[in-house]
């Protein structure tokens, strides 16, 4: 039976990512997925906005080309609220491709990632599979998504508030658009978030999401509809592909970490609450996790679990979190068309600029969270 220092479920860009950063820390990192493909069942568009790109080291090659527009339509898809940054905004990852670069930087540093191996439950450390056999684990990652079953074994917090994505996405002719984020404002096909459409240089993602309880159709049936009349849609040039699955929104769980592991990624709620960007923030709240998890590790002080703290991370997104709450209430087409009409006037762009483009959709790890545990 093999023995590692820590166990990482979910060969995501979380998981890998926090599994890169403990094999650099000299730990005896294994890395473990129920896809035999990381192309296969992606669940993000791949946006990555301005600021993750400029803090984080992600290839050129893999990235679409800037966008600087968004433009924001209300239900009946008329005059839609343009808004234009100076700076490019967003760039669409090839998402299968930053999947295997993250697995080459992960194995590169140390770690082992097994595909094809379903996790299946623990008990005092020791881990079950189900297409490998059971692993001994000082510590447990859990990067297995927003429906956790990490969580769940290890007596953590899980997601309770969650909506549901589904998006087509197919080849397109190059420059046959300007590169530009379309974004509508319509409950009848996407109650309490947006239908979307945006390209990177090569393939179209067409997409709605919002609360299951509230899609009375069926969210394929939705997204079909959508995707029929979609604005800034160009014409497939190969063959679609469907992706979709759980979105949480309900900010950063509290209770993140015990002494058997912690969370990270959407396990963890590292979501945006208001605009559903998971990204930036799980590569953020990477980067303390693994600092913390390789401290406990070294000293064996519980105390250094304190640091990794969902309660003092979710203190910082009350507005965001309201926000929400005020997105969520949008239910009617004239609710959702009064809506982008303010938008129209002076605080109402500055307002949406504000939370398209700042640098605030989640928050920094700061000192405070990171630094040192002082004795009592």
């Amino acid at each position: 039976m093999q023995t590692v220092d820590v166990l990482v479920v979910g060969a995501g860009l979380a998981g890998l990512h926090t599994a890169r950063l403990l094999a650099r820390r000299g730990l005896d990192v294994m890395v473990a997925d129920r896809r035999r493909s990381l192309s296969a069942g992606i669940r993000t568009t791949g946006i990555f906005v301005r600021r993750t790109l400029d803090d984080f080291d992600l290839p050129d090659r893999l990235l679409g080309p800037g966008i600087r527009d968004v433009l924001l339509y209300p239900p009946s898809r008329r005059s839609p609220v343009r808004l234009t940054s100076d700076r490019d905004e967003y760039r669409v990852a090839d998402m299968a491709a930053v999947y295997e670069h993250a697995r080459r930087a992960a194995e590169s540093a140390g770690a082992r990632v097994l595909l094809g191996v379903r996790y299946d439950g623990m008990s005092a450390g020791l881990v079950r599979f189900v297409g490998a056999e059971p692993v001994t684990a000082r510590f447990v990652v859990g990067a297995d998504g927003a429906r956790s079953r990490v969580a769940r074994d290890l007596g953590l917090d899980v997601n309770r508030r969650l909506l549901v994505g589904a998006e087509i996405v197919h080849p397109i002719a190059p420059g046959a658009t300007a590169p530009a984020f379309h974004c509508v404002l319509d409950p009848r096909v996407a109650p309490g978030y947006l239908g979307w459409v945006i390209d990177d240089g090569w393939h179209a993602h067409v997409g709605v999401a919002g609360y299951p309880g509230a899609m009375r159709t069926g969210i394929r049936h939705l997204l079909d509809a959508f995707a029929e009349d979609a604005p800034g849609r160009s014409a497939p040039t190969g063959p679609v592909e469907r992706r979709g699955g759980p979105i949480p929104v309900g900010g950063v769980l509290r209770r993140l970490a015990c002494p058997a592991g912690l969370l990270v990624g959407d396990a963890a709620g590292a979501v945006s609450p208001l605009t559903a960007g998971g990204l930036d923030p799980c590569l953020r709240m990477s980067e303390l996790a693994a600092a913390v998890a390789a401290d406990y590790l070294r000293t064996g002080d519980t105390r250094v679990l304190s640091r990794y703290d969902g309660g003092a991370l979710r203190a910082r997104f009350r507005g965001r979190l309201l926000l929400r709450r005020v997105f969520a209430g949008i239910r009617s087409p004239a609710a959702a068309e009064a809506a982008v009409t303010a938008l129209r006037g002076r605080a109402g762009r500055t307002l949406a600029a504000r939370i398209l483009f700042g640098d605030g959709s989640f928050p920094d790890v700061g000192p405070r969270l990171a630094g040192p545990v002082r004795s009592a």
